[in-house]
């Protein structure tokens, strides 16, 4: 039976093969999408999918499978599934394994085995996975029974979801895959998921933060990506409205409280905008939601707020005190947490702050397109703002990783959540086609964008074809300066301009497109963009986009490794080129 065509229901108890059993274990848990590419050791699995309804989407490189899953999973909030055969086709997933592992995204990846009498002898394509990938999951199974494959997988789901979420394996071996057992679904349920003893806030430390922000006087919120695996953005609303405290957010929190919101200060860290780093740095108390103290976002740990009193609201006990030395760590899921602070804390007049903090912008607003130079050269700052406007900030936007991405965060404004679809923690380049194209199956009625650079689009390029032969309506954007962009900055600022390996060579992207069946146009002028894109967007079918920007262009400002967060490289026409926070 085709996708859509089959009414299986699996609280029927029957005997089915081990791959039958997948497949019910999988609608079970509500999958719809699947992700893969097929191979021997899970060819029983494949020859038994024509029974269920589930859709499988051929990628053309296992990679794309984990990372679509990814964006399957960033773009609606469920979790993502990738499959793939044993040895180099499970090895593939490996690298999407880790960026979701980093990111916290909830997936399961489902590879195939060799038969159970011939592991450990170095079959045909078999490699231990479970142990390869056992630093970058949550926990993964090895399953050689067929009556052990519908636990595993409801397991794997539960342990996706739960906490903090993040990916998780299932290997299943060949003979699995054949044998027969009898499938019962209701019996393969996990026991209930309980939170630690220790995700739990006592009264004791929730008055005590409570106290700390009734006090304080130049208090910053923290935002990162736990407002959204959590839900939360309601009540992280709530205490900044509530208290006037103003935000600052992480680039994966991005999208998780409105961009247009007057208490959104923007993006901090290393390319972020120097009043957010300024403010933090000036700061009395930092109250961190959901994130994680990257060393992105505080520079260098000696010299990171170090006039404030730090709250860490967080779900992972292992996130606390890991980089930074907190005052009151209130440990559990952000929403709950919030919930239980908000009532104790009756509001205050943050005015003095925020009036100090909007006159620190000074001239130092870049991310104002009015400063950028329109003299018929592209930037790739035009691209991303004239995106914005045109889509009015309500596309999803999946960013491959460099330049690009950075310029994406600063001048595309996302007023709402799960509409950036990026990879932050690991940063994977070659992310942004296959991610971009989970978050179109996760979400087929919103528009979709791609951005990637030149560098990063070709790494994943062959899953054009994927776009082609599912026929997707996507809108992809290769911001083309010639160079791997991001490092050509590093090797300029520190290397004294030696491009070593950086120029870059690539084929004509659109007649690429083409050669797929997929419409295309370049673009050299920011008087071209807005007609080119117009058109893209009223194409019925997927189209690509050259633009050809401006080539030795940088992200500004930025925090050089092992500087503090005040340090900021500024743009070359403003003085100093190293500007310091002003006195509050």
């Amino acid at each position: 039976m085709t996708h859509g065509q089959s009414e299986f229901h699996p609280e029927v108890l029957t005997r089915l093969t081990g791959a039958e059993i997948l497949w019910a274990t999988l609608v079970g848990e509500s999958v719809t999408d699947v992700f893969g590419y097929p191979g021997g050791a899970i060819l029983p699995a494949y020859d038994a999918l024509r029974k269920f309804p589930i859709r499988h989407i051929l990628v053309r490189h296992e990679q794309g499978a984990a990372h679509m899953a990814d964006g399957y999973a960033r773009a609606s909030g469920k979790v993502g599934v990738a499959i793939a055969t044993s040895g180099p086709g499970a090895t593939n997933l490996v690298t999407g394994i880790a960026t979701a592992m980093m990111d916290s995204i909830p997936m399961v990846c489902i590879t195939g085995q060799v038969s159970s009498k011939v592991l450990g002898t170095d079959a045909f394509q078999e490699i231990d996975i479970t142990g390869i990938t056992l630093p970058v999951t949550k926990h993964n199974f090895l399953v050689s029974r067929a009556e052990e494959i519908a636990p595993a997988i409801r397991a794997a789901f539960q342990i996706a979801q739960s906490g903090r979420p993040g990916p998780v394996l299932v290997d299943i071996t060949k003979d699995a895959q054949q044998a027969t057992a009898i499938f019962d679904f209701a019996g393969a349920k996990p026991r209930a998921y309980a939170p630690h003893p220790m995700l739990h806030c006592n009264d004791q430390k929730l008055h005590q933060a409570a106290e700390l922000i009734r006090k304080a006087e130049r208090p910053v919120i923290l935002a990162g990506h736990g407002i959204l695996q959590a839900r939360a953005g309601e009540q992280v609303r709530s205490l900044a409205e509530r208290m006037q405290i103003p935000i600052g957010m992480t680039l994966l929190g991005l999208g998780a409280f409105p961009a247009s919101h007057p208490l959104n200060m923007g993006m901090m860290g290393m390319h972020g905008e120097s009043w957010v780093n300024q403010a933090i740095q000036e700061a009395d108390l930092l109250i961190a939601c959901g994130m994680r103290f990257d060393d992105r976002v505080i520079g260098t740990p000696a010299t990171y707020a170090t006039k404030a009193k730090k709250i860490h609201i967080e779900i992972d006990p292992a996130e606390i005190n890991k980089n930074i030395a907190v005052d009151v760590a209130l440990v559990g899921d952000l929403r709950e947490v919030l919930e239980q602070l908000l009532p104790l804390l009756p509001g205050r007049d943050g005015s003095a702050w925020l009036r100090l903090i909007e006159a620190s912008k000074g001239t130092a607003a870049v991310r104002d397109i009015r400063n950028l130079p329109d003299s018929g050269h592209l930037y790739a700052a035009h691209v991303m703002h004239d995106l914005w406007r045109i889509t009015e900030g309500r596309a999803i936007v999946a960013t491959d990783v460099g330049q690009h991405q950075m310029w994406e965060a600063q001048y595309y404004h996302h007023d709402f959540p799960r509409t950036l679809i990026t990879s932050g923690g690991l940063g994977t380049m070659g992310f942004a086609l296959p991610a971009g194209i989970g978050a179109k199956f996760a979400c087929p009625d919103r528009e979709v964008w791609v951005i990637a650079g030149d560098g990063g689009f070709q790494m994943t390029a062959s899953e054009l074809a994927t776009i082609a032969q599912e026929k997707l309506k996507i809108h992809i954007a290769v911001i083309n300066n010639g160079y791997l962009g991001m490092v050509r900055q590093w090797q300029e600022f520190f290397y004294e301009r030696n491009y070593q390996s950086t120029p870059l060579v690539s084929p004509d992207f659109v007649k690429l497109a083409d050669a797929h069946g997929i419409r295309g146009a370049a673009v050299r002028k920011r008087a071209e963009l807005e007609n080119v894109v117009n058109e893209a967007r009223a194409h019925d079918g997927p189209f690509l986009i050259n633009f050809m920007v401006e080539q030795e262009d940088s992200v500004y400002p930025m925090i050089p490794a092992g500087s503090a967060l005040h340090e900021m490289i500024r743009r070359p026409d403003q003085n100093p080129l190293i500007e310091t926070p002003q006195d509050s």
